[in-house]
């Protein structure tokens, strides 16, 4: 979510607990550098960190800093780097540079990725509670 939103997500149409992280999002200039070095820039790679936050724990005071992507984290890269027209650098950044890094094989398993427009859930279950992902409903 770093690669496609900015510090005014949060405050759009009020305050939004579901786009609050830490790091915070920064600015719409410090964004474009990230979604930059992510597709030109061969040390960075994807790394996840969805955090699965209760609502009852991010629709308080305090409420808990993390966003709920993992029902999308590759599909929201995948927009991103579509936007700057380089879905060619994806299968870099998401499958095979993290690897090299690490001195780890690269996968040979494949994704599929099909335009098509969807409707996220409003909410996912999540034990006795449940959880708001990014771009709900």
């Amino acid at each position: 979510h770093h690669l496609l939103y900015n510090r005014n997500i949060i405050f759009k149409g009020g305050i939004n607990p579901h786009y609050y992280c830490l790091p915070i999002l920064k600015t719409e200039g410090d964004r474009q550098a990230l979604l930059d070095a992510a597709i030109n820039h061969p040390k960075f790679f994807l790394g996840t960190d969805s955090a699965p936050h209760t609502v009852s724990t991010k629709e308080c005071c305090p409420g808990c800093a993390g966003c709920f992507t993992s029902h999308m984290a590759v599909e929201l890269v995948a927009e991103a780097f579509d936007s700057q027209g380089r879905l060619d650098a994806l299968e870099d950044f998401v499958s095979k540079r993290g690897a090299q890094f690490y001195g780890l094989p690269i996968s040979t398993t494949t994704r599929t990725l099909k335009r098509e427009s969807w409707t996220i859930p409003a909410s996912y279950p999540f034990g006795p509670e449940t959880v708001v992902p990014v771009r709900c409903g």
